[in-house]
């Protein structure tokens, strides 16, 4: 059935209804919805329009081009509550191309040569596909047609068929009317008897039924005649299709038309000026523009306006002011779109007027970039908006705005963290590079390559390490001739001691370590930074637990050893013994084969003190120990405390370079400038070398033991990575405590309420500090721990007691004390501060305190066993059992088990005991008694007592 509306048509076409009424009224068909009707003139209009979309010959070619793109992406947005949601955007863009006309030649600058542009050709080859698409859509519809007709002829057939066959009935329903009325004719003359009124009767239903005949062979008629015409009509909508289809086909077999870009126009030719004009043209080269300037030294004086006018007057054409050139207003000439290969230019609207409009009579060789630039951004770890903005090359405001999409308002002096700027440069669009400044080794690649500054040879870094009173102290004290143990408490050395000394051989920097267990880190950092390690034995304690530590610090560090035998003049000592303990260990010496150097010496007498120190520049020589002088200072943190007077003090090292007084430092996340320098006697000193410890001041806070320390160019800039590295460190430091408060939840769940003991820990120095600290950590069990408040260098302050008040902690002093202030506020508040000068005093105490807190434990002791005879019944009483204690002693308040065939039945407690009729406290063995149990009747004769009581004993950690 032909179409009548859009919609049918749409429909048939198997198209959309929208796009089908797109290309109508491209074709000149006003068509507003789908429900308009459709005529032949319509189709044939829009047949034609598709002839000439396709190029069909004798055609007048395209003057107009409408290219639309469309663009859909994703934009991710965060709201106010931090969840993230996906916005889809779609971008339309549409632009027209317009075919120019012939223009004067005056107006049209002509190019020098084809221009390729890589858009116009995705726009052509986009073109060709959506051609390719078209047609491939109207071979579908050829192809459906042609089932339509199909469908045509088939219900042709069936309406012949159906015609047909009611001829056939009519003529059978005539004939056997016939029939019957023949019969009822020969009926009616054999009965002649029957009355006038009853033939009468007959032949008015004879007529009847000859006038219902006569109607039904009309119908028939009709009917035929109706089939009739439904087949002429089809045969016609079958025909009008098939010369559609044929029409189709017809142009879907000519060329499509290819589109070539047009020759070089020859150059313009500038018309000559008219007579009065104020200049004279210049020869001009060929290929160039003719709304160009005369030279400067054509010009007079005042006519700059006149000359101007006269120029861009000459540019407009009669033509350009009728149309009104693409993209310039009210019919001037706006800037000069880019004009493609084909002579097809960009243009629409009145606006189009650009801030260098004032140079329309120019032309000039700039192009548009035709893609963004992509730029490698170094995002460091810290950096302000302003100047991420200026990497990127763009404005503030647009960062600010793209950090506003990723759900973070800032300003433009607002300082973003690496991992944040990193993001919001890709972004944007760009690559972004993590720019290491946190790094010693990027930073000394800022200020130059110490392998730049000549190496010279530098004294070794000597570690004495050793079991705690083995004699490490005193051996150095001899050497150096000075009484360091005599001023430590309990003649144990609590801290790291840093110092150099000038024998006849050489110089040699020593580093005195603990040897009490809690300084296992302390050690090992003093490992770290050494060069050889002296490990000192007694000759008549041997291998202790301390000294083997010592020697893995040692061999991981891969420095080489030196042992010591010590104490070879007390009594007792026995050399044979530790060289074999040594060996265990794996510390062979040389006179077996090995290549560590065994020296017995003795620290009162000075015997072998020569060997040794002649051993150590031996392997200091061997290792070629240099290091430069000139370059700038590298060291590291040896020790570090809190002084009241100076502020924080450091003891540093130096490795390499000459540190000076005035130099700017940054060690971990402190920095300033070295306002103080003092050697471990206590003098002033100007500047220190490589392997010159030394104590420098003007540190903004006190470093952490074991902090690389090097010297910075710039203030600035040891300031910007010293605050970053605090905020690193609080950020870490809070994720712990997260981490553990969740520990701490998780296991109070699982195992009950777990008892802490709150402490807050004062030291005089970080490494002592360090060391308490995992000391008392390492104390913690499951039910009782030790919750460290607060750990700081320094004294004890009024701040430190309102802590201590507030979370009822006790304050542990140790070489450290409290001023008058915060001694007043404790004993006003009730807070406990104990104070101490050796660490394993600190530790017991502690241990006794949380032993105190640990529940008892319940243990069950058996006393006794009842074996039952008989049982008495007794109304409003219960069963009293009369026994016998066959072993140990029964109590009234003991507890009882009923073994019946030495399987616990019950277990509780006494009730009521008696011996004959007074109550008895206790009963011992081979005598009888009568008891009865609390709560429980259903006692036998034969069953077992278990008598037994639950002790509780003290624990200890």
């Amino acid at each position: 059935m032909a179409s009548n509306n859009v919609a049918q048509f749409a429909t048939e076409l198997k198209m959309p209804a929208d796009l089908l009424l797109t290309q109508l009224r491209s074709a000149g068909v006003e068509k507003s919805s789908a429900s308009d009707p459709l005529s032949k003139d319509d189709k044939d209009k829009l047949l034609e329009h598709l002839r000439r979309t396709h190029g069909a010959a004798g055609q007048q070619e395209k003057k107009k081009i409408t290219v639309t793109r469309k663009e859909t992406n994703e934009i991710k947005q965060a709201d106010a509550s931090g969840k993230t949601r996906t916005i889809q955007v779609e971008v339309r863009k549409k632009r027209t191309f317009v075919q120019r006309d012939d223009l004067p030649a005056t107006t049209t600058p002509a190019p020098a040569a084809p221009v390729v542009d890589e858009a116009e050709n995705a726009r052509r080859e986009e073109e060709i596909r959506n051609q390719a698409e078209l047609i491939a859509r109207q071979e579908a519809e050829l192809r459906e047609k042609q089932e339509r007709l199909a469908r045509l002829d088939a219900e042709k057939e069936a309406q012949a068929k159906a015609t047909a066959a009611a001829e056939a009935e009519a003529k059978r329903h005539a004939d056997a009317e016939a029939a019957k009325a023949a019969a009822d004719k020969a009926a009616a003359d054999k009965a002649g008897a029957r009355d006038a009124q009853k033939q009468a009767d007959t032949e008015a239903a004879d007529k009847k039924r000859a006038a219902d005949a006569e109607e039904a062979k009309k119908k028939a008629e009709a009917a035929t005649k109706e089939a009739a015409e439904r087949a002429e009509a089809t045969e016609k909508a079958r025909k009008a299709v098939a010369d559609e289809v044929a029409q189709i086909k017809a142009m879907m077999a000519q060329p499509r038309r290819v589109i070539k870009a047009p020759e070089p126009a020859p150059a313009p030719v500038k018309p000559a000026a008219p007579a009065g004009t104020l200049h004279k043209p210049a020869d001009k080269k060929p290929g160039t523009t003719t709304a160009t300037t005369d030279k400067k030294d054509d010009k007079k004086p005042g006519d700059r306006k006149s000359i101007k006018s006269a120029n861009v007057s000459s540019t407009w054409s009669d033509d350009a002011k009728k149309r009104g050139a693409p993209g310039g207003g009210k019919g001037r000439p706006g800037p000069s779109a880019p004009t493609s290969r084909d002579g097809w230019r960009a243009g629409g609207g009145r606006g189009g007027r650009g801030r260098n409009s004032h140079h329309d009579d120019r032309e000039t060789n700039f192009q548009a970039p035709t893609e963004a630039i992509v730029r490698e951004v170094h995002v460091p770890e810290t950096i302000t908006v302003a100047e991420l903005a200026h990497k990127m090359a763009v404005k503030a405001s647009e960062v600010i705005k793209q950090l506003m999409k990723l759900g973070q308002m800032c300003t433009i002096n607002q300082v973003l963290d690496q991992e944040t700027a990193m993001i919001l440069v890709e972004e944007m669009g760009h690559k972004a590079f993590a720019a290491a400044e946190d790094d010693p080794e990027a930073l000394l690649a800022d200020q130059g390559e110490q392998t730049h500054y000549e190496a010279t040879a530098r004294a070794p870094v000597v570690t004495v390490m050793g079991h705690v009173d083995h004699g490490k102290t005193s051996l150095l004290d001899y050497i150096r001739r000075a009484k360091v143990a005599s001023g430590e408490a309990g003649g144990i050395t609590q801290h790291i001691g840093a110092y150099h000394v000038d024998t006849p051989r050489g110089m040699i920097t020593f580093l005195d370590t603990p040897g009490h267990e809690a300084f296992t880190a302390m050690r090992a950092r003093g490992a770290k930074a050494t060069d050889i390690v002296i490990l000192v034995v007694a000759a008549d304690d041997g291998v202790m637990p301390q000294t083997k530590e010592a020697i893995a610090h040692a061999k991981a560090a891969g420095v080489p050893l030196v042992v010591a035998i010590n104490k070879i003049d007390k009594p007792g000592g026995n050399l044979e013994r530790v060289t074999q303990e040594l060996i265990t260990e794996g510390v062979v010496p040389e006179e077996y084969g090995g290549e560590a150097p065994f020296v017995p010496v003795s620290a009162k007498t000075g015997q072998g003190i020569d060997t040794l120190l002649e051993n150590v520049l031996l392997q200091a020589e061997v290792l070629e120990l240099k290091a430069p002088v000139a370059a700038p200072a590298r060291g590291l943190v040896v020790e570090a405390r809190l002084d009241k007077g100076r502020g924080p003090v450091a003891t540093i090292l130096v490795q390499s370079g000459t540190l000076k007084r005035g130099d700017v430092v940054l060690a971990g996340s402190s920095f300033g400038r070295v306002r103080a320098m003092l050697d471990e006697n206590g003098k002033a000193v100007a500047e220190a070398g490589p392997s010159i410890p030394v104590e420098i001041q003007g540190l903004t806070e006190v470093p952490a033991a074991g902090e690389e320390v090097m010297v910075m160019a710039d203030e600035r800039k040891a300031r910007e990575i010293g605050l970053f590295r605090q905020g690193k460190f609080r950020d870490v430091k809070l994720a712990k405590q997260q981490a553990a408060k969740l520990e701490n939840l998780f296991d109070s769940m699982g195992e009950g309420e777990v008892k802490n003991v709150p402490l807050i820990v004062k030291t005089d120095v970080q490494g002592s500090q360090e060391a308490l600290v995992g000391s008392l950590q390492k104390l913690s069990t499951s039910e009782v721990r030790v919750q460290i408040v607060h750990a700081a260098v320094g004294g004890i302050t009024e701040s430190d007691v309102n802590l201590a008040t507030a979370s009822k902690a006790v304050i542990i002093g140790f070489n450290a004390r409290a001023d008058a202030q915060a001694r007043k506020l404790a004993e006003a508040n009730g807070v406990d501060i104990r104070y101490y000068n050796i660490i394993y005093d600190a530790i017991e105490e502690v241990k006794a305190a949380m032993s105190g807190m640990l529940a008892p434990e319940k243990r069950e002791h058996i006393t006794g066993q009842v074996e039952i005879r008989q049982v008495i019944l007794v109304s409003k009483v219960g069963a009293i059992a009369g026994c016998l204690v066959t072993d140990g002693v029964v109590k009234r308040a003991s507890s009882v088990r009923l073994l019946r065939n030495n399987i616990v039945v019950w277990t509780g407690e006494i009730d009521s005991l008696k011996r004959f009729k007074d109550d008895a406290k206790e009963v011992r063995a081979g005598l009888e008694c009568g008891l009865s149990l609390k709560n429980y009747n259903e006692i036998q004769v034969g069953d077992t007592l278990e008598v037994f009581e639950i002790q509780e004993v003290a624990r200890t950690l």
